[in-house]
């Protein structure tokens, strides 16, 4: 993998990293304020590294809601990593352990950053990835030991850091019909399961607009 490659991805997701920073913050505090503790905050973001499901995960058991519904919570908004995961497992590369462990920094930033028109370039991949995940883990971290300081999240708009995100890496991905197509649909299917189904599905049946993107290789 070329070094400049790797640099080319780390810059190309600092913007990223900015808001996921400031979402990484509030987690902390959330995971705190359910009974993780900050070790177990900390931990959460390590292995899993995935801030949607770990929001609603730590918001369900702050509610008093049931082990168990988080953890479904949580699988169902990382499932649309399966079908990420394939389309980038060709480039990974190296031992299983290596994979592993690469496959760990594969996320929806490190994913449109490294697509190249369906094709995904390794060095982009790895190096926004890794910003990414350290930039997650310790705002987590800071979050968890601290983030009183900073009194409400929603206050000072920290809420809107991730929908703002997902609007950029959206952005990107509209050079053509079929992109438009697939953003409306999926949008529109999520607009109107929302109020009628448990969270993560609505996420999980409106990935189906993806769909119109398929084509023949």
């Amino acid at each position: 993998m070329p070094s400049s490659r790797f640099r080319d991805g780390a810059r190309a997701a600092l913007p990223f990293a900015v808001a996921v920073g400031a979402f990484g913050i509030p987690f902390g505090l959330l995971a705190r304020s359910a009974g993780f503790g900050s070790l177990g905050a900390v931990v959460m973001s390590a292995t899993t590294f995935a801030g949607s499901a770990q929001f609603a995960a730590a918001s369900i058991l702050d509610a008093g809601g049931a082990v168990a519904a988080a953890v479904v919570a949580a699988i169902l908004l990382n499932a649309r990593y399966a079908p990420i995961g394939v389309s980038v497992a060709p480039v990974l590369g190296g031992s299983l352990w290596k994979r592993f462990l690469l496959a760990q920094l594969v996320v929806d930033e490190s994913w449109a950053i490294a697509n190249r028109g369906g094709r995904f370039d390794r060095g982009l991949l790895i190096g926004a990835g890794a910003v990414l995940y350290v930039t997650w883990v310790s705002t987590t971290a800071l979050g968890a030991l601290g983030a009183q300081a900073i009194g409400d999240p929603t206050a000072l708009g920290l809420d809107a850091a991730f929908p703002a995100l997902f609007l950029a890496l959206l952005w990107s991905q509209l050079r053509e019909r079929r992109g438009i197509v697939a953003a409306v649909l999926g949008a529109s299917i999520a607009l109107v399961l929302t109020p009628f189904v448990p969270l993560g599905l609505p996420i999980l049946a409106a990935s189906a607009g993806c769909l119109v993107g398929l084509r023949r290789s």
